[in-house]
């Protein structure tokens, strides 16, 4: 084969590679989801979020089954067999693939009962006179406020630490001090009336979520289409905190 030859095999080749690749692409994404889904998420957001996607999903393709592991361990998704992860916080670096969902953000809220009876509160300081609720998985509980460009940090000991956010939101609601509560889990209870946001601005940096999937060329219909709802569930979501 001349020189001219093989530079015109080696284009061909190329070009009917990236068109097979197309097909199988487009393919992807026009097949039917089916066959077993499996999503693991932390327990908390797995039953106050999660579970609403897997509904919609369900209804929307009647062909799909799930499996679901809620726990706050990092499963290795690819040796346990794993389709999905939703995970919240900053991605550890690894070969697995990522896409973005949005950012969980906070507040400080308080029951209108327990503000009644407390301590005057219009400034982070004041905090040291009131009773904190404080969602402290390990270590020392604290908290890290930021502001724009203000950042203040309370380290003061909270009359409750928890390991459980839910928890935490529970006792909140009973009156029994000032929490820190990712604010999709809070505000349907400002909207009835049980809870009232404090020090307005004021909370942690928003925590970045991410749907985390096997590193392969071509997704699977099912975890696409999985990955996908998840992408607009969680924008809905937001679009109805603004």
């Amino acid at each position: 084969m001349t020189e001219v030859g093989r530079d015109y095999l080696e284009r061909a080749s190329s070009i009917l590679a990236a068109a097979e690749a197309a097909e199988a692409a487009v393919a992807q994404r026009t097949q039917e989801p089916k066959g077993r889904l499996r999503i693991t998420a932390g327990s908390e957001f797995g039953t106050m979020r999660v579970d609403g996607w897997i509904a919609m999903f369900l209804r929307k393709w009647p062909k799909i089954t799930v499996e679901t592991e809620y726990t706050n361990r990092l499963v290795d998704i690819i040796h346990e067999g794993v389709d999905v992860a939703i995970r919240i916080g900053p991605l550890q670096d690894s070969e697995l693939s990522a896409r973005r969902l949005g950012e969980l953000t906070y507040g400080l809220y308080a029951s209108p009962e327990y503000l009644r009876k407390a301590a005057p509160l219009r400034k982070v300081d004041d905090l040291k006179r009131h009773d904190l609720i404080m969602h402290s998985p390990r270590g020392r509980p604290g908290w890290t406020l930021v502001n724009g460009e203000q950042t203040e940090k309370v380290w003061h000991a909270p009359r409750c630490a928890l390991d459980n956010t839910i928890a935490a939101r529970n006792l909140a609601l009973s009156g029994l001090g000032i929490v820190q509560l990712p604010r999709y889990m809070a505000e349907p209870h400002v909207a009835e009336g049980a809870f009232t946001r404090v020090l307005p601005g004021w909370a942690r940096i928003p925590v970045p979520v991410h749907a985390v999937f096997a590193s392969t060329r071509y997704m699977d219909p099912k975890v696409r289409g999985f990955v996908d709802l998840c992408r607009d569930g969680f924008r809905s979501d937001v679009e109805s905190l603004s």
